[in-house]
């Protein structure tokens, strides 16, 4: 039986009994919030084909000033087919993070980890706070590891807690994605700008200002790992941990997935060994002699591709990290069948992104294809000064991210504009890369995309969490833009 076959897995969770008022202000407003989420919020689906109707208005207004509204409208249909598929190796790309996430999180030592993990808490609130620093922690490595393995240690805690609320714990292990992650070693931006084929020819010449910076290309240790970057990380790690702890409730008010009707079923380790007829052809399903030459390969193409880089932390890129995690994964699941078994578990994890991506790419090409980029860049420039820009730039990957869900893509969309006043306000170019990332996390905490994975290894939808994820957005928000502010006046131009 599937996570989408759980009983409360279909139209949001099956209502509990009412339980008692939580205590302490937080917890009601956490609770208010996910009331109203319930009530509110769509799926993600329905949120993407919300934002594509919103920004094809805004677009054919765009082009309303310089053109026609026949031909306005001619552009926009044809911006928007036009960039449908433009996407379509990135989103491979996600949904292979997802998925080699996955492979690796759910092999026999990563679930024994697991298992010792969900035995430290012992109170519900504590429980819920554990499960946010992990997925926190985990996400700097890995966002798509993180998901599922904050998912899986969250599922053991309430497999070991029967009063712990359920809802909480599915919100708690979605938090690194709209925290941190993108300050991390996946983050899509830094890789794209440590890498010189994953940027456009323009991008790299805007970065590059007439050889300012070498290739255009802004290494790692320019942007992930400024020790300006680490705090901003520590910080958050710390203030979002606090709000869950607060805001989670106590024994008395939780709402367990016993309540809303959902089966957890048997920890991993209690999964037994794929099936095997003796065949010949079963024989070598089962024997790691084949995965070991796969590890050796691809081990020795990975260290050959660090030695030979000018910079190792500039060959980390999103197919170096997928395929390191393929390694490990296939390494720690040790036969072919256990590692085809751990992929088709985690393939349902990624449908959403294969749905809703060309949805997203449509939208990043009405922005960038018609005059709305130029507009919003003019405008959210014009507000700013060299020690305001970082705060405006966060602000608005913030919205932006609402309706372009993809850290990768939407800097594409962004960072022309983005670097090119970096370079005329004098702010130092890998900050804005870290910035932009800080801003983006946020909106994933308004913006229900990236939660689907999750989700659906929970058996809940959307509105089930949101509440909580509203409330660490309120509070997280003006914390990022005092961060990109204070510790951008650290940083000298360009670089």
């Amino acid at each position: 039986m599937s996570p989408a076959d759980l009983p409360g897995s279909l139209g949001g969770a099956a209502p509990p009994a009412t339980p008692p008022p939580p205590a302490g202000r937080l917890s009601r407003l956490a609770a208010r919030f996910t009331a109203w989420a319930e009530r509110w919020i769509p799926d993600a689906y329905v949120f993407a084909l919300g934002a594509t109707v919103i920004v094809v208005v805004a677009a054919f207004a765009s082009l309303c000033r310089t053109r026609s509204p026949g031909d306005a409208a001619q552009g926009v249909v044809r911006a928007w087919g036009g960039g449908f598929w433009e996407l379509l190796p990135f989103t491979l790309q996600m949904a292979l993070v997802i998925i080699t996430g996955s492979v690796v999180a759910t092999t026999r030592p990563v679930a024994r980890l697991i298992a010792w993990l969900s035995r430290v808490p012992t109170t519900a609130r504590g429980a819920v706070a554990w499960v946010t620093f992990f997925s926190m922690a985990s996400s700097w490595f890995n966002w798509g590891f993180s998901l599922i393995f904050s998912a899986m240690l969250a599922r053991e805690v309430a497999r070991r807690m029967e009063r712990v609320d359920y809802r909480a714990l599915c919100a708690s292990a979605f938090l690194g994605l709209g925290s941190i992650w993108a300050q991390g070693l996946s983050g899509s931006a830094a890789l794209q700008m440590a890498t010189s084929a994953m940027m456009p020819p323009a991008l790299r010449d805007i970065v590059a200002a007439g050889g300012l910076v070498e290739g255009g290309v802004i290494g790692l240790r320019h942007t992930i790992f400024l020790w300006q970057s680490l705090v901003s990380v520590l910080v958050e790690l710390v203030v979002v941990t606090a709000v869950l702890f607060l805001a989670a409730p106590g024994e008395a008010q939780a709402v367990s997935a016993k309540d809303l009707g959902i089966d957890l079923g048997d920890s991993p380790l209690e999964a037994p060994a794929p099936p095997s007829r003796g065949t010949p052809g079963e024989w070598l399903e089962h024997h790691p002699a084949l995965p070991a030459a796969f590890v050796l390969l691809a081990g020795s193409f990975l260290a050959l591709t660090f030695l030979d880089a000018k910079d190792p932390l500039g060959a980390l890129t999103l197919n170096t990290v997928n395929l390191g995690f393929l390694t490990i994964g296939v390494a720690l699941h040790g036969t072919p069948a256990r590692l085809m078994r751990a992929v088709k578990e985690a393939t349902p994890g990624v449908w959403g992104v294969l749905l809703q991506f060309p949805l997203y790419a449509g939208i990043a090409a009405l922005i960038t294809k018609t005059e709305l980029s130029q507009q919003l860049a003019h405008f959210f420039v014009g507000l700013s000064t060299r020690e305001t820009f970082p705060a405006v730039v966060a602000a608005y990957s913030a919205v932006l991210g609402v309706f372009v869900p993809s850290g990768g893509s939407k800097w594409v969309i962004e960072a022309p504009y983005v670097m090119q006043a970096a370079h005329e306000l004098r702010v130092h170019l890998g900050w804005m890369v870290a910035v932009y990332d800080l801003g983006e996390a946020l909106a994933n905490l308004l913006q229900p995309f990236w939660m689907l994975p999750v989700l659906g290894l929970f058996g809940l939808k959307a509105r089930d969490v949101m509440g909580y994820t509203v409330l660490v957005f309120l509070v997280l928000a003006p914390v990022v833009l005092v961060l990109v502010t204070v510790l951008g006046l650290t940083l000298s131009y360009p670089l």
